[in-house]
């Protein structure tokens, strides 16, 4: 088993100003030594460090992913920040072309003020870049669509020579370039399919989860994207469900400016679920500030409302603040068994709850790697935030351990781009590609140059 402190590491709030070394987003990971970055201003320049780097390579955006699958320590290794490959590099009739640093919300934007959006929902959190997010498989809700790489037309790599190849949904291997964890070479520029700008209207409800199965169900049918949080000691559930906006209902936000509209009528049900959960988070992170991010990501929940938006007004809603994201896909086949297992697991353990478990469904996915691959999907989400002091409630960290191991030995798969203990999970048992995805990645880096050690690992 890894040891607890490189599954869930302490973090840095206040690093130390005299050691230069580069961070992860969540200052939990040191990645590099300071000397170790690189930032190509264009594709050019990217071929050229590639080709002529003599360690290895991982490359960067936000940092946003766990230390470990970006961590290098040879003095000749580089980090390589894709950040100034960004905006929009061409635009078809259906289509745009970005370069692969963009920053997500960067490019919500600018698909709305063309008048498109993407037919994938959105992840929660918009700070990631466009390669990033494609290259960990980043997704949101509804069986409408799946993982925003599902969206690629067509994706422009780098190899470990300096050589572009140009992958489209046609090429043998777009299965693979799709979700690489990094390990094919640099995403340089993608091609994402877009549609006609659409706003929707969003049902928030409060009920009973003794029929949460059945319900996630209907909901992921009947509606154009769905989400749920799950309160087990509760025993309740909070859905967003939403469908596309009526014309009387899409006047109202154009009357609004082109804002979030929030309906009058507001609902408290879910009130008193939400201060004990307040409660506990406080407990748990000794944030003495009501106002700190950790818990404005749950106090939304309090007095909520049916709201009118267009599809990142209502589901970007993500606030970046450090945390333990583990989440886990379920085939949807196999959901009700899994919810009645953790039902009784937490009947029998009452396990030590931080948040409420996260419940988004996708489509299936035709990425190799990507855990809803030729399946509908439900993902389990499972958070625990950072303390005050850089640390990590005891309890709630085993609540995780638990939690991850329940869902592994009923055939999880685990986002690739959050946390998870990789001695739980037999990869080519759940990954009827994984020795196709080993042979691709041999085509493009042989020698390995875009692995580190956490990465090589995972791989053998």
């Amino acid at each position: 088993m890894i040891a607890t402190q490189t599954l869930f590491p302490r973090r840095q709030p206040h690093p130390d100003q005299s050691d230069p070394a580069i961070l992860n987003w969540a200052k939990n990971a040191t990645l590099a030594a300071e000397n170790a970055l690189q930032t190509p201003e264009n594709e050019a320049q990217l071929q050229e460090m590639i080709a002529a780097a003599a360690g290895k390579i991982r490359f960067i955006g936000n940092r946003m992913s766990p230390g470990r699958m970006l961590a290098l320590s040879g003095q000749k290794d580089r980090l390589v920040d894709l950040s100034r490959l960004r905006g929009v590099l061409d635009v078809g009739n259906d289509s745009v072309t970005f370069g692969a640093g963009t920053p997500l919300h960067e490019m919500f934007e600018t698909l709305t003020a063309m008048n498109r959006m993407l037919a994938a929902s959105p992840g929660v959190i918009d700070a990631q870049t466009l390669a990033g997010a494609i290259s960990t498989g980043t997704h949101g809700q509804g069986m409408q669509q799946s993982s925003l790489a599902d969206e690629a037309l067509r994706i422009r790599l780098v190899d470990a020579t300096g050589k572009v190849h140009e992958i489209d949904r046609q090429h043998r291997w777009f299965g693979a370039a799709q979700l690489g964890l990094g390990t094919l070479g640099a995403i340089s520029a993608v091609t994402l399919r877009t549609r006609p700008f659409t706003l929707f209207t969003c049902f928030k409800s409060a009920s009973n989860a003794d029929t949460l199965a059945e319900d996630l169900n209907d909901w992921n049918a009947q509606w154009a994207f769905s989400k749920a949080w799950w309160f087990p000691d509760e025993n309740k559930v909070h859905a967003w469900n939403a469908r596309e906006a009526t014309a009387e209902e899409q006047a109202r936000w154009h009357d609004n400016h082109g804002d979030l509209v929030e309906m009058e009528a507001t609902d408290a049900q879910m009130n008193g679920t939400v201060d004990k959960t307040l409660a506990q988070m406080r407990d748990d992170t000794r944030i003495v500030d009501d106002n700190g991010k950790p818990f404005r990501t749950v106090t939304r929940f309090k007095d909520f409302t049916d709201v009118i938006g267009d599809i990142y007004q209502i589901f970007c809603r993500g606030i970046a603040t450090p945390q333990i994201n583990i989440e886990i896909g379920i085939p949807m086949a196999r959901v009700p068994a899994v919810m009645a297992r953790i039902k009784a697991w937490h009947t029998r353990s009452h396990p030590h709850m931080h948040y409420p478990i996260i419940l988004r469904c996708t489509g299936p996915s035709q990425a190799w790697l990507s855990p809803a691959w030729q399946e509908p999907t439900c993902f389990f989400g499972f958070v625990v935030y950072y303390a005050a002091d850089g640390s990590l409630s005891e309890e709630g960290l085993e609540f995780l351990r638990a939690a991850e191991r329940l869902l592994a030995e009923e055939g999880g798969k685990p986002h690739w781009g959050k946390y998870f203990d990789p001695t739980l999970y037999d990869w080519p048992a759940l990954y009827p590609q994984w020795s196709a995805f080993q042979d691709v990645r041999r085509q493009f880096d042989p020698q390995g140059k875009f692995l580190n050690p956490f990465i090589t690992e995972l791989l053998a």
